[in-house]
Protein backbone atom coordinates (compact mmCIF):
# COMPACT_ATOMS: atom_id res chain seq x y z
CA UNK A 1 0.00 0.00 0.00
CA UNK A 2 2.79 2.33 1.06
CA UNK A 3 4.65 2.02 -2.41
CA UNK A 4 1.41 2.70 -4.32
CA UNK A 5 0.09 6.09 -2.08
CA UNK A 6 4.15 6.35 -3.34
CA UNK A 7 3.57 6.39 -7.36
CA UNK A 8 0.31 8.19 -6.92
CA UNK A 9 2.21 11.14 -5.35
CA UNK A 10 4.54 10.84 -7.96
CA UNK A 11 2.29 11.44 -10.22
CA UNK A 12 0.77 14.68 -8.75
CA UNK A 13 4.62 15.72 -8.88
CA UNK A 14 5.59 14.84 -12.15
CA UNK A 15 2.52 16.68 -13.04
CA UNK A 16 3.51 20.05 -11.31
CA UNK A 17 6.68 20.09 -12.07
CA UNK A 18 5.91 19.76 -16.25
CA UNK A 19 3.26 22.90 -15.71
CA UNK A 20 5.41 24.65 -13.64
CA UNK A 21 7.91 24.30 -16.78
CA UNK A 22 5.57 24.50 -19.50
CA UNK A 23 4.25 28.04 -17.90
CA UNK A 24 7.63 29.71 -18.65
CA UNK A 25 7.61 28.19 -22.49
CA UNK A 26 3.76 28.38 -23.06
CA UNK A 27 2.54 31.63 -21.99
CA UNK A 28 2.77 33.48 -24.61
CA UNK A 29 0.85 30.75 -27.34
CA UNK A 30 -2.09 30.58 -24.73
CA UNK A 31 -2.13 34.17 -24.97
CA UNK A 32 -1.94 34.21 -28.72
CA UNK A 33 -4.43 31.46 -29.23
CA UNK A 34 -7.00 33.47 -26.75
CA UNK A 35 -6.65 36.45 -28.50
CA UNK A 36 -7.45 34.55 -31.85
CA UNK A 37 -10.61 33.34 -30.13
CA UNK A 38 -12.19 36.03 -29.13
CA UNK A 39 -11.11 37.95 -32.20
CA UNK A 40 -12.74 35.57 -33.78
CA UNK A 41 -16.30 35.33 -31.66
CA UNK A 42 -16.11 39.17 -31.00
CA UNK A 43 -16.35 39.61 -35.21
CA UNK A 44 -19.45 36.79 -35.32
CA UNK A 45 -17.48 33.51 -35.85
CA UNK A 46 -17.56 29.95 -34.55
CA UNK A 47 -14.76 27.73 -32.86
CA UNK A 48 -14.25 24.43 -34.51
CA UNK A 49 -12.57 22.05 -32.73
CA UNK A 50 -10.79 18.85 -33.67
CA UNK A 51 -9.40 15.97 -31.94
CA UNK A 52 -9.15 12.13 -31.77
CA UNK A 53 -9.46 9.61 -29.09
CA UNK A 54 -9.10 11.40 -25.70
CA UNK A 55 -8.54 14.76 -27.22
CA UNK A 56 -12.28 14.92 -28.86
CA UNK A 57 -12.97 14.28 -25.13
CA UNK A 58 -11.30 17.11 -24.21
CA UNK A 59 -12.92 19.61 -27.62
CA UNK A 60 -16.03 18.67 -26.71
CA UNK A 61 -15.88 19.85 -23.10
CA UNK A 62 -14.05 23.07 -24.83
CA UNK A 63 -16.96 23.46 -26.53
CA UNK A 64 -19.27 22.92 -23.54
CA UNK A 65 -17.82 25.52 -21.74
CA UNK A 66 -17.79 27.96 -24.27
CA UNK A 67 -21.57 27.05 -25.70
CA UNK A 68 -22.93 26.72 -21.82
CA UNK A 69 -20.34 29.05 -18.92
CA UNK A 70 -16.62 28.18 -18.04
CA UNK A 71 -17.18 29.42 -14.55
CA UNK A 72 -19.38 32.61 -14.90
CA UNK A 73 -22.64 33.10 -16.27
CA UNK A 74 -22.65 34.96 -19.86
CA UNK A 75 -24.01 34.45 -23.17
CA UNK A 76 -23.58 31.48 -25.33
CA UNK A 77 -20.38 31.18 -27.48
CA UNK A 78 -20.53 29.76 -30.96
CA UNK A 79 -18.18 26.44 -30.57
CA UNK A 80 -18.45 22.67 -32.38
CA UNK A 81 -16.71 19.88 -31.36
CA UNK A 82 -16.22 18.01 -34.89
CA UNK A 83 -16.83 14.50 -34.84
CA UNK A 84 -18.86 14.37 -31.87
CA UNK A 85 -21.67 13.55 -33.54
CA UNK A 86 -20.99 9.27 -33.87
CA UNK A 87 -23.48 9.13 -36.62
CA UNK A 88 -22.08 11.86 -38.73
CA UNK A 89 -18.57 10.95 -37.63
CA UNK A 90 -19.29 7.33 -39.06
CA UNK A 91 -20.77 8.09 -42.36
CA UNK A 92 -17.92 10.77 -43.59
CA UNK A 93 -15.61 8.33 -42.42
CA UNK A 94 -17.41 5.66 -44.55
CA UNK A 95 -17.76 7.83 -47.35
CA UNK A 96 -14.75 9.97 -47.20
CA UNK A 97 -12.28 7.67 -44.88
CA UNK A 98 -11.33 8.71 -41.15
CA UNK A 99 -8.82 10.75 -42.05
CA UNK A 100 -11.05 13.14 -43.81
CA UNK A 101 -14.01 13.23 -41.98
CA UNK A 102 -12.97 16.35 -39.75
CA UNK A 103 -11.46 18.00 -42.99
CA UNK A 104 -15.01 17.75 -44.66
CA UNK A 105 -16.57 19.20 -41.25
CA UNK A 106 -14.47 22.10 -41.77
CA UNK A 107 -15.18 22.54 -45.49
CA UNK A 108 -18.61 22.43 -44.77
CA UNK A 109 -18.86 24.44 -41.66
CA UNK A 110 -16.35 26.60 -41.19
CA UNK A 111 -16.01 30.36 -42.97
CA UNK A 112 -12.96 33.16 -43.12
CA UNK A 113 -12.19 34.47 -39.76
CA UNK A 114 -13.83 31.36 -37.97
CA UNK A 115 -11.11 29.43 -35.73
CA UNK A 116 -10.22 25.52 -35.45
CA UNK A 117 -8.19 23.94 -32.33
CA UNK A 118 -6.80 21.17 -33.34
CA UNK A 119 -5.68 18.80 -30.31
CA UNK A 120 -3.51 15.91 -30.53
CA UNK A 121 -0.56 14.44 -28.18
CA UNK A 122 1.24 13.70 -30.72
CA UNK A 123 0.17 15.87 -33.87
CA UNK A 124 0.56 12.60 -36.10
CA UNK A 125 -3.51 11.32 -35.36
CA UNK A 126 -5.36 10.46 -38.71
CA UNK A 127 -7.17 13.28 -39.93
CA UNK A 128 -5.32 16.05 -37.84
CA UNK A 129 -3.55 17.36 -40.70
CA UNK A 130 -6.13 17.50 -43.45
CA UNK A 131 -8.80 19.66 -41.00
CA UNK A 132 -5.96 21.92 -40.34
CA UNK A 133 -5.20 22.37 -44.11
CA UNK A 134 -8.77 22.30 -44.87
CA UNK A 135 -8.85 25.31 -42.70
CA UNK A 136 -5.91 27.13 -43.88
CA UNK A 137 -7.69 26.61 -46.99
CA UNK A 138 -10.41 28.86 -45.80
CA UNK A 139 -8.62 31.69 -44.08
CA UNK A 140 -9.90 30.06 -40.78
CA UNK A 141 -6.91 30.32 -38.08
CA UNK A 142 -5.00 26.95 -36.93
CA UNK A 143 -4.50 26.79 -33.37
CA UNK A 144 -2.60 23.38 -32.17
CA UNK A 145 -2.55 21.92 -29.17
CA UNK A 146 0.33 19.28 -29.39
CA UNK A 147 3.33 17.57 -27.35
CA UNK A 148 6.66 18.14 -28.59
CA UNK A 149 7.04 19.25 -31.70
CA UNK A 150 3.67 18.51 -33.16
CA UNK A 151 4.43 15.70 -35.21
CA UNK A 152 2.80 16.35 -38.90
CA UNK A 153 0.34 18.51 -37.56
CA UNK A 154 2.81 21.14 -36.23
CA UNK A 155 4.64 20.65 -40.15
CA UNK A 156 1.86 22.34 -41.77
CA UNK A 157 1.27 25.37 -38.83
CA UNK A 158 1.61 28.52 -41.07
CA UNK A 159 3.00 32.16 -39.46
CA UNK A 160 -0.92 33.00 -38.66
CA UNK A 161 -1.59 30.05 -36.67
CA UNK A 162 -0.88 29.35 -33.37
CA UNK A 163 1.22 25.95 -32.00
CA UNK A 164 0.78 25.54 -27.95
CA UNK A 165 3.42 22.37 -27.96
CA UNK A 166 3.69 20.97 -24.31
CA UNK A 167 7.32 19.78 -23.79
CA UNK A 168 6.67 16.17 -22.69
CA UNK A 169 6.15 12.66 -24.32
CA UNK A 170 3.91 11.15 -22.16
CA UNK A 171 -0.12 11.49 -23.35
CA UNK A 172 -1.26 11.08 -19.84
CA UNK A 173 0.67 14.72 -18.96
CA UNK A 174 0.38 16.09 -22.11
CA UNK A 175 -3.79 15.97 -22.04
CA UNK A 176 -3.72 17.61 -18.58
CA UNK A 177 -1.87 20.60 -19.65
CA UNK A 178 -4.09 20.67 -22.96
CA UNK A 179 -6.44 21.10 -20.03
CA UNK A 180 -5.34 23.74 -18.04
CA UNK A 181 -4.85 25.41 -21.41
CA UNK A 182 -7.88 25.42 -23.29
CA UNK A 183 -9.31 26.54 -19.29
CA UNK A 184 -6.63 29.24 -20.04
CA UNK A 185 -8.39 30.54 -22.98
CA UNK A 186 -11.73 30.19 -21.39
CA UNK A 187 -10.93 31.93 -18.65
CA UNK A 188 -9.23 34.92 -21.03
CA UNK A 189 -12.29 35.30 -23.11
CA UNK A 190 -14.46 35.55 -20.33
CA UNK A 191 -12.43 38.20 -18.80
CA UNK A 192 -12.28 40.27 -21.41
CA UNK A 193 -16.11 40.00 -22.89
CA UNK A 194 -17.32 40.15 -18.98
CA UNK A 195 -14.81 41.49 -16.81
CA UNK A 196 -12.76 40.66 -13.86
CA UNK A 197 -15.18 39.06 -10.98
CA UNK A 198 -15.10 36.48 -9.06
CA UNK A 199 -15.48 33.08 -10.42
CA UNK A 200 -18.96 31.88 -8.74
Amino acid sequence: MLMLEQRIQQQFFDSADLKVQAAETLTRPIAAAAAAVLGCITAGGKVLLAGQGASLADAQHFAAQFVGRFERDRPGLAAIALGADAAMASALAAESGYELAAAKQVQALGVPGDVLIVLGTDGNGPGLRAAAEAAQARDITVIALTGRDGGRLGAVLGETDVHIAVPHDRAARIHEVHALALHCICDAVDLQLIGEQDPA
